[in-house]
This record gives structure tokens, C-alpha cells and sequence, in this order.
């Protein structure tokens, strides 16, 4: 699997399972070695145990598949690509930067510009989370289209298949005494909720007697792996100290999107999962101009209401709690996939066909999310 930087890397950790215990496989991770590469993915692919082939060795060897959620140098490696999305759907909510030569601001994640390098497909398989998504394909790149296959979001039903355990996860982020869980989470550019606002996580804090809630917080993974973790936590030291637990960017956020009561997010992925799950959510942070029309960010957003900082926060989230409309969650859902419960299945037996194998028969289980760590003020593990 490729692995550009940690968020392409905790994706694929979701598929690897897949067809990791077949005996006739041998799975290798390689960091890509482009500019693009980003902090911490080397880390990430030595701490998960596998094989970790060195770039310029990969880039000579010829591979029967290559697992990637990411473009960055999909070109680069010799061998049948299936390319999945690393976030909520491939379309992606922000519009990207223009291109200085060209001055041409892509629209979504699916333009020919991503698809197709020197004249040819770089994705033998390009797996799809929405039939929506197969629409917009037929319109900015027909020549992938019978590459694509509409596989659904592995995320999303592992997210599903964890809510009858979320009273564990409520015990493992120290919620098992009556109190309400509120979760904090932000993407990682400037326009994000904690890009914003600094002192975002503090001002919940303040906001939320402890008596009566337990904030968590989310912060993107390249947030983490551009600062470091103990920057990270240096900066949420007087939050943390009264009573913040922040989530490590590898695992946790899933499950404590499934314990939580309440969600203030922004225009990133984690708040739209949490909106799919039926999680009241108010938003920090909503760069509306620069949000795609009709994206998943500007969906959440008909629904959600802006959190002001001036105002008392309690207020806000109890009020977020009693006015969410229940049937919300069965329409972001529904917008998030269009296979729901059969991304696992679906994405096997494609990658059982580009590798020529005959696909075992054992089925595979959509298996919950583990329980959550939490971490110390020095970065560690707890």
C-alpha cells in the first residue's frame, strides 16, 4: 500500500483487513518519496508492523496491486491501481487553490487533472462512495468511468457497525456517570474551526461545567503531523488540564463520534460522519465561499447552526441537542453512500479480481472501531 501521509495511511488500514489473511498475499507498505510526502507517514508505516519497502526499491518492483488513497505518486509505481477516497466522498467539499498557470480552480476531487497523467489512467479501479459520484465521472472524465466502481464508504459502515457499543466507548472517554459528551473536532486549514479560533477547545471548556459534560477533541491528522504532537498538546495544555481529552490522529475519533451527544465541527469529514451517524452538530467554523455547491460540508451546514464564541456555550449545545431534527441523519447518510453496509464486500471481491485470485468464501464481518486512547500533556498514549 502507498502511503503519502497519515490520513492516506489510516484509510487503508480499514481495507488491509480484506485480504491481509490470505496466505497467498504478502502485503508491503511503501512511503512515497516526492515532495508531496508529508511528516509522520514514514513513522506511521514503521508502527504498524508490516513491511516497509523503501521508496526507490518500490518504484522498481512490479506489484499485482497497489492500494492507494491518495494520488500523490500513483504514477510513480509499476502495477494496477485501486484508488479510494481518504476522507468523505472523492468529490471533496473545498474547492482547491487555483492553479497559478493556469488559473483553473478544480471544482471537486474527480476532474481529468487528477485522473489521467501524461494521457493515460493512473487507476485501474477507482473506488466511489456515492452513485452521485458516477455522475459528476461521466461529466469530467468519461474515459474513467469504466474504471469506477461504486464500492460505498468502508468508514462510514465500520462507524455504523460500532453504535451498539457506544456505551463502552462512553466508559473509555469517561463518560459512565450521567454527564453529556461533547466532541470538538477540526480539520486543518486555515479556515477551520480551530485555524479560526485558537482558543476554541479553552473556550468550550470554559463554557461547559465539568459537573455536567466531558469535552473530547478531534484535530485533523495533518494538523498533528505538520506542528507535531507535543506542539499539539502544548498549545491545549490549559484546556487539557481542565478537563479536554484530545483523541490520538491515528484512532479514536471514530469512537468517540459514536459516544458523543453533541458535535461542534467545521467543513471537514469527521463532522460530516458525525451528522451521517445522527449526531446534533453545530459548526465553529463555515468558509461558505469557499465550499462546492452541493457538497456533503454544504448539506451539514442547511441544518447546522453557527456556534458564537461571545455567547454561552451551554446555551448553544443544549440547544443544538433539543432542536436537531431526527430524520437529518438518515439524509446525510444517505448522502454519504449509496451502498451502505456493503463497502467491505463490494471492495474485496474488486480487489480479488485485480489480483486474478478467486475470492475466499469466508464472509468477512464489518467489524466496529477499537476502543479509544486518549492522550497525555506530553503527547503520549494514555
Amino acid at each position: 500500500m502507498l502511503v503519502p501521509h497519515l490520513v492516506a495511511g489510516v484509510r487503508l488500514l480499514d481495507v488491509l483487513p480484506l485480504l491481509e489473511t490470505d496466505h497467498r498475499i504478502q502485503v508491503v507498505t511503501t512511503v512515497s518519496g516526492s515532495e508531496e510526502n508529508w511528516p509522520g507517514a514514514a513513522e506511521f508505516a514503521r508502527e504498524h508492523g508490516g513491511i516497509v519497502m523503501p521508496w526507490h526499491q518500490a518504484q522498481r518492483t512490479r506489484f499485482d496491486l497497489v492500494l492507494a488513497a491518495a494520488r500523490t505518486d500513483v504514477d510513480r509505481v509499476h502495477g494496477p491501481v485501486l484508488t479510494l477516497p481518504h476522507g468523505a466522498s472523492l468529490l471533496k467539499s473545498r474547492l482547491r487553490p487555483a492553479d497559478p498557470a493556469s488559473g483553473f480552480r478544480p471544482e471537486h476531487g474527480l476532474g481529468r487533472q487528477h485522473l489521467v497523467r501524461d494521457g493515460r489512467l493512473v487507476s485501474a479501479a477507482l473506488a466511489l462512495t456515492h452513485d452521485d459520484e458516477l455522475a459528476v465521472l461521466r461529466q469530467s472524465c468519461p474515459e474513467a468511468v469504466s474504471t469506477a466502481v461504486v464500492a460505498g464508504d468502508v468508514c462510514f459502515d465500520r462507524l455504523l457497525a460500532s453504535l451498539p457499543y457506544r456505551d463502552l466507548y462512553r466508559r473509555a472517554l469517561g463518560v459512565d456517570d450521567g454527564r453529556r459528551l461533547v466532541v470538538v473536532t477540526s480539520t486543518w486549514t486555515p479556515q477551520s474551526g480551530f485555524g479560526e479560533h485558537h482558543d476554541l477547545f479553552s473556550r468550550i471548556v470554559e463554557g461547559l461545567p465539568r459537573e455536567d459534560f466531558q469535552v473530547v477533541g478531534i484535530l485533523h491528522p495533518n494538523a498533528w503531523t505538520v506542528h507535531g504532537r507535543r506542539q499539539i498538546t502544548a498549545w491545549l495544555s490549559e484546556a487539557m488540564q481542565a478537563g479536554l481529552r484530545m483523541v490520538p490522529p491515528e484512532e479514536g475519533w471514530r469512537a468517540a463520534l459514536v459516544a458523543a451527544d453533541c458535535v461542534i465541527g467545521d467543513h471537514g469529514s469527521v463532522t460530516q460522519y458525525a451528522a451521517g451517524l445522527g449526531r446534533p452538530v453545530l459548526l465553529a467554523a463555515h468558509p461558505r465561499f469557499q465550499l462546492r455547491a452541493e457538497s456533503l460540508a454544504a448539506k451539514v451546514a442547511e441544518h447546522a447552526e453557527l456556534l458564537n464564541l461571545r455567547c454561552p456555550i451551554r446555551a448553544q449545545v443544549d440547544a443544538a441537542m433539543a432542536s436537531w431534527p431526527s430524520h437529518i441523519g438518515e439524509v446525510l447518510a444517505g448522502a454519504l453512500t449509496s451502498r451502505q453496509g456493503q463497502a467491505s464486500g463490494i471492495l474485496r471481491q474488486l480487489m480479488y479480481r485485480i489480483l486474478g485470485l478467486p475470492e475466499p468464501s469466508r464472509r468477512l464481518p464489518v467489524s466496529p472501531v477499537p476502543l479509544p486512547a486518549t492522550l497525555s500533556f506530553d503527547g503520549r498514549t494514555l
